[in-house]
């Protein structure tokens, strides 16, 4: 099966050049690279890797701490490879998610994860109850009298600290909304977000809203994905989907866009049903091309089942 290479070094690091040695090496045909500290999620080149891994692939890395930083992080990577039917392998690392002794030893990883997370909370709470005991009163003096400076500091950092990590993730989830915004609802748009791979951040639909505004508001987003939605009926809100869908991978099949309506965005079909037939997308493509959605096709361009 294909064998999908990463390889990263740091902004302040030389080149890619042993890494990229190894990982041929190991039969990686394909190999993307990122420049970026490896405690960014937001990079573009894993992004792209993670994208291309398909169904029995597996994703190489020359050390885990080329792909994440965190064991939280790692163990997340794996879980998306995993519902994708892929797999996972560190060349100088005893992970293998395509063995049996592989798949354990990353089980046994999320359990020390555990346990570690575990211990720093016993540490955490017995140091408190000893600086109780002790008679300090923990927190900051500030915050306990209620000095309206120190609150002010603490939402500005709040909001500094939320801004950054949108702006930092912006780019696994903002394009869709700035494509599908605003002509289709939030809820829906929400849906689409949730069927994006790999997962990106959990939102509802206020905090989606939200996140939006504040972007727009710091200049990272275009302001018209505020605007309210226009009222269309159900047929006309799938084709604009579908539309979208087509425009970001042209070649989709109908059977494929049947599933992803049916079991990624549960979206209903025109009589009620759950399951979408290559023939429903086929009437729902034709309806955007009548809308002007979506350019007409010649024959030799008609997507197949």
């Amino acid at each position: 099966m294909p064998l999908i290479g990463y390889a990263r070094v740091s902004t302040d690091e030389q080149d890619t050049f042993a890494q990229l040695t190894e990982l041929r090496r190991a039969g990686c045909t394909t190999i993307f690279e990122d420049r970026a500290s490896g405690a960014s999620r937001s990079r573009p080149k894993l992004a792209n890797a993670l994208a291309a891994v398909g169904q029995g692939d597996t994703l190489v890395v020359v050390r885990i701490d080329r792909l994440a930083r965190s064991l939280s992080h790692l163990l997340e990577m794996v879980e998306a490879l995993r519902e994708k039917g892929a797999y996972f392998r560190s060349i100088n690392d005893p992970i293998d998610t395509s063995s049996p002794q592989g798949m354990l030893m990353t089980q046994m990883l999320g359990a020390f994860a555990e346990f570690e997370r575990a211990l720093i909370r016993e540490r955490t709470r017995a140091g408190l109850k000893a600086a109780v005991a002790r008679g300090a009163k923990p927190g900051n003096p500030k915050m306990r009298a209620r000095d309206p400076s120190a609150i002010d500091n603490l939402r500005h950092s709040l909001r500094e600290k939320h801004l950054h990590e949108l702006i930092d993730g912006r780019r696994g989830w903002l394009p869709l909304v700035e494509r599908l915004r605003p002509q289709l609802p939030w809820a829906l748009v929400l849906r689409h977000i949730r069927t994006l791979k790999p997962p990106v951040r959990s939102f509802s639909e206020r905090t989606l809203v939200k996140a939006c505004r504040t972007l727009v508001d710091a200049g990272y987003a275009d302001p018209v994905i505020l605007e309210t939605a226009p009222r269309l009926s159900r047929d006309s809100r799938v084709a604009l989907l579908v539309a979208d869908k087509l425009r970001t991978e042209p070649n989709a099949t109908l059977r494929g866009i049947a599933a992803w309506l049916s079991k990624d965005l549960r979206e209903p079909t025109p009589r009620g049903g759950m399951q979408w037939s290559p023939e429903g997308v086929r009437r729902i493509i034709a309806q955007a091309q009548g809308l002007g959605v979506l350019p007409n096709r010649s024959p030799a361009q008609e997507i197949g089942e």
